[in-house]
């Protein structure tokens, strides 16, 4: 499909930069925000005159200098000089008075979202929004596209009262089709009126997003939204083998492709050769043998799949996810398992990290019960079907 050009927020706002109003402005962002020449957003707006007096970071920090779970120590930015405050697992009281005490009237949040609930940016943005609704400060998105499209969404929503977490705040499906500014406009709607709060919210939109098609057709440069996300490939691959997070399984990080590569010590040939077999669409199964950098099984060698997305339009992600998962569970009942409450530390939560990931403890219930996962799913759908239009920005085309 031909580029689309699409035209961003932060290329909006850098040539307007009177759109953001506010006279001390905190910019939430990290290495993703960037103009369509891949110059950073801070400083296009620094040089549009915006008055930036602050930047706010989120996992992975300012410059995506370090991994999963953590964020960096720096309290100046090197270029501009600008304060930084860190905001990574920082919510309710401790995140205003963060807020209050960085003195800005408005938060401007420019980040690139992946498009799948257990993706931690978009919790950044909850968090920090209900602060601004809290601490009465104005919150601007620049919006950007869904890398996977905006077309449909798939996979399990998220019982909030019971698994809500840093990897989910609220109820959205694990692949939810929606921007960053849609889920902000979701948000405010919906979830932060039940807490009696609302913000005074404000979506610079796209312009030339085709919303169904995915990033390849959006004409912008891919920047690794995260160390261990260095494809678009890989991230349609993680939105099905990400919850191989809460297991015992290496869901390939420390390898060069992360989530499109799975193994453990315990596996051998019956894994690939099944699910080669399952004709699963949209993807290609090749046996692999890998050696972890860090992370789960470091320095040593495991045994096998790597997913090879070959058509885009045909894969779904989730139901793949939960037909790799059921070929481990019965291929090795004795071997397999869910990792323990505490185990996934990077978390720094309770409970099993699968019931997180997944929204529920549906997944790990059924596995232990012995009953095939594929009944969980609810399948694709089109977005318009599960949002309304106070949450839509954009167009929507979907033909079954």
């Amino acid at each position: 499909m031909a580029s689309q050009r699409a035209r961003t927020g932060i290329d909006i706002v850098a040539e307007e930069p009177g759109l953001l109003g506010g006279s001390r402005i905190g910019l939430l962002t990290n290495f993703t925000g960037t103009t369509r020449d891949l110059g950073r957003s801070v400083d296009a707006l620094v040089d549009a005159g915006a008055p930036i007096t602050t930047l706010f970071g989120p996992e992975h920090g300012l410059n995506g200098s370090v991994q999963a779970g953590e964020t960096e120590t720096s309290t100046h930015d090197a270029r501009t000089d600008l304060p930084i405050v860190e905001t990574y697992l920082k919510s309710g009281v401790e995140l205003d008075r963060l807020i209050e005490d960085s003195g800005v009237d408005t938060v401007v949040f420019d980040m690139q979202d992946l498009g799948v609930r257990y993706y931690t940016y978009v919790w950044s943005l909850y968090d920090c929004l209900q602060s601004a609704a809290r601490t009465g400060v104005r919150f601007v998105v620049l919006d950007r596209p869904n890398p996977l499209g905006g077309a449909v969404v798939s996979g399990p929503g998220l019982d909030v009262a019971g698994f809500g977490s840093f990897v989910g705040r609220s109820d959205v499906h694990q692949r939810h089709g929606l921007t960053a500014g849609e889920l902000a406009r979701l948000f405010n709607t919906r979830d932060l009126p039940a807490d009696g709060i609302s913000a005074d919210l404000d979506v610079i939109r796209m312009t030339g997003w085709d919303t169904t098609a995915d990033f390849d057709a959006t004409g912008l440069p891919w920047v690794p939204p995260s160390p261990n996300m260095p494809t678009l490939d890989t991230a349609y691959a993680f939105t099905g083998t990400g919850i191989f997070e809460g297991t015992n399984v290496s869901e390939g990080r420390g390898t060069t492709r992360p989530f499109e590569m799975l193994g453990a010590p315990y596996v051998d040939g019956r894994l690939a050769a099944r699910l080669r077999d399952a004709g699963i669409p949209g993807v290609l199964f090749r046996e692999i043998w890998f050696t972890p950098t860090f992370h789960k099984y470091a320095g040593e060698t495991v045994r096998g799949v790597q997913l090879h997305v070959v058509d885009r339009s045909a894969f779904d992600p989730v139901s793949t996810g939960l037909a790799v998962l059921d070929a481990f569970a019965e291929l090795y009942p004795d071997r397999f398992r869910f990792l323990e409450p505490g185990q996934r530390v990077e978390s720094g939560e309770n409970g099993y990290a699968i019931d997180r990931l997944w929204g529920s403890s549906a997944l790990r219930d059924a596995v232990r019960a012995g009953e095939p996962t594929a009944a969980l799913n609810p399948g694709v759908v089109p977005v318009q079907d599960v949002y309304g239009d106070d949450v839509l920005l954009y167009p929507r085309v979907f033909a079954v």
